[in-house]
């Protein structure tokens, strides 16, 4: 913590984040953001942590997943009880099959900022500033909707606290209780494979929930029966927001950024000498790391030297993201480093970012298949290694959307066009995520 402050990041070099025409107006925003109330608490931040701890342990794992970057325009209640859902449905089949508890964090109420590999984007002729995600500018190729607007940051705010709230409604009012575990299903995974095979597996809950209650164990004595914890997470992008956000804790005097309860270092901006690496040094809440394979396994120990020189656990969760032809190449290299080194990290695995390919119709998409292909490498990995593969981060949504080609109810090239909403990056639609939980569930049970 020497000569760290919430602010202390200005001093370092900084990439990935957009510059605003009016400095004046945007620091007005974000003065008026560091008075708003936290969207989480540093409690639920450390109890998240405690739980990463267990993980990374192998006693429990890591379901970390949600939007590539949320949307003004996708805000509403169906869209968030939706994920949720998904959630709920994908922690059963996975709990069922390992006994293992389920850490759901999702990609949700903060994760609004995106980093680009070109500042502009061209169409038309026309050459405007790429699209950075809605907390920065809009995602209309239109000059005025593409300049960064610093009210944006406000509207993010607002989003992100209308979400958490009913985040918190679901996972404690009730409609978590596993005796509903037959109505999380969503109505287009009815007729499906995967949604199926999930009312099997539904079935088989509701049975051992009925020998349960008849020796008296039911949800009203057993609270953990009826309510469930959902955490948040986003990258840690843009941070005049997140130091804005950024607090002191008044039970331990901790800093923790109470935009979200985990935040993670992107493979684009994990520089240890630049900004976010910095702010992230400071904050005390679990931070995530994504490994990509244009990061040095040396490099890699010198990032855990500054943000988490006690070598906490539960701190530092290291994401995988190589792509299904990298991972073998280079996973085995970081996991005998850490080991080496007698690190204390939670293995978690991201199939996305490595298998984005553009369509010969010319959309972005994912096939299912090398998502598929990199879980399976990463697991079998980890099994050689004797680590544990502690979590899986996945870009997912409790819609219909035809964006990622393949899965059991196959998406064809000439069906991306049909249900293609992302403002970003293709995601996993629910039956699809629900089929990657059972390959998960498969692969994990067997190492255990």
């Amino acid at each position: 913590m020497q000569n760290w402050s919430p602010s202390s990041w200005r001093e370092k070099p900084i990439r990935h984040v957009p510059v605003y025409g009016h400095e004046a107006h945007l620091r007005e925003v974000e003065k008026t953001i560091a008075t708003y109330p936290p969207l989480v608490f540093a409690g639920e931040a450390r109890d998240l942590k405690e739980k990463l701890a267990l993980a990374s342990q192998g006693k429990a794992f890591l379901l970390q997943g949600g939007d590539c970057a949320e949307s003004f325009a996708e805000h509403n209640p169906d869209n968030i009880r939706d994920i949720f859902r998904l959630f709920l449905q994908m922690s059963a089949v996975l709990i069922f099959a390992t006994s293992l508890p389920v850490i759901k964090v999702g990609r949700i109420a903060g994760q609004f900022a995106k980093p680009r590999s070109s500042d502009t984007e061209e169409a038309n002729g026309e050459e405007l500033i790429s699209y950075r995600g809605d907390i920065i500018n809009g995602i209309e190729f239109d000059k005025a909707t593409r300049n960064p607007d610093p009210e944006r940051l406000l509207k993010s705010y607002r989003q992100s606290a209308a979400t958490v709230n009913l985040l918190r409604a679901f996972s404690q009012g009730g409609y978590a209780d596993l005796e509903r575990v037959h109505s999380w299903t969503l109505d287009f995974l009815e007729n499906s494979p995967i949604g199926e095979k999930y009312s099997d597996l539904a079935e088989q809950i509701s049975k051992s929930l009925g020998f349960m209650r008849a020796c008296g164990i039911t949800p009203e004595s057993v609270p953990q029966l009826r309510t469930t914890d959902l955490y948040t997470s986003h990258e840690a992008l843009l941070l005049g927001y997140e130091e804005s956000m950024t607090r002191v804790d008044s039970i331990t005097d901790d800093w923790y950024a109470t935009s979200g309860h985990m935040v993670w270092i992107g493979d684009r901006t994990r520089d240890p000498k630049e900004a976010h690496v910095e702010y992230c040094r400071g904050i005390n809440n679990p931070l995530g790391i994504k490994c990509g394979p244009s990061l040095d396994p040396e490099t890699l120990i010198t990032l855990l030297d500054i943000l988490n020189p006690t070598n906490e656990p539960g701190r530092i969760t290291l994401i995988a993201r190589f792509g299904h032809e990298n991972v073998e190449k280079h996973l085995p290299g970081f996991i005998d480093i850490v080991k080496k080194e007698d690190r204390s990290v939670l293995w978690s695995c991201d199939p996305m970012h490595g298998n984005t390919i553009k369509s010969e119709s010319g959309f972005k998409t994912r096939p299912f298949e090398l998502i598929m292909n990199e879980v399976r490498n990463y697991m079998k990995i980890h099994k050689d290694k004797g680590t544990f593969p502690g979590g899986i981060h996945i870009e997912m949504t409790g819609k219909n959307v035809t964006e990622c080609v393949g899965g059991a109810v196959p998406i064809r090239d000439e069906d991306l066009s049909s249900r293609y909403h992302t403002h970003c990056d293709p995601r996993l639609n629910a039956d699809q995520a629900l089929e990657l939980a059972f390959l998960v569930a498969d692969e994990l049970s067997s190492t255990l």
